[in-house]
């Protein structure tokens, strides 16, 4: 097999997997999905992708984790979290990643409403500390997928024109 075919099998596999990864959030989707697309470039010998293309897309890589953490701490604050209620969050999206989706999905919130109840806040505004929690991952993850989906298609135009 030849290295270019090798190198589009690569593009394919990491793509297909970045996708996946923007709602797992155990994998690292936009990170996968830009190796894809280096992969996908260099497999053309960056004949029509360039190292500026490249460049935009990396920052905009950085730009979506950036984002997504940010999401995540301002959903929480937005809705009344203080900072134990943000270490919670942090602790429990830690301790939930081996009960895989569930507790990747739950661990936040337990995280967040624990540390709220640590800091001696009510059962009420504990609850809201872990909603916010919630909302945010969700608007973290709507920003990762749009920027994956703009990454792709920045991709796909400089290709093609």
């Amino acid at each position: 097999m030849e290295t270019t075919q090798l190198l589009w099998i690569a593009s394919t596999v990491l793509l297909i997997a970045g996708f996946a990864g923007l709602l797992i959030p155990a994998l690292p989707g936009v990170l996968l999905v830009f190796a894809g697309l280096v992969m996908a470039a260099w497999a053309e010998g960056f004949a029509y992708v360039g190292w500026g293309t490249i460049l935009v897309l990396g920052l905009l890589a950085g730009a979506a984790y950036l984002l997504d953490f940010l999401a995540g701490l301002l959903g929480a604050k937005r809705f009344g979290a203080g900072r134990s209620g943000l270490i919670g969050a942090v602790a429990g999206t830690v301790l939930g990643l081996p009960f895989g989706l569930a507790g990747i999905v739950i661990g936040p919130f337990i995280g967040a409403v624990a540390g709220e109840l640590y800091a001696r806040k009510d059962l009420r505004t504990a609850g809201m500390a872990g909603l916010g929690v919630w909302i945010g991952i969700a608007a973290g993850t709507a920003v990762r997928v749009a920027i994956a989906f703009m990454m792709t298609g920045i991709f796909l135009v400089v290709r093609l024109v």
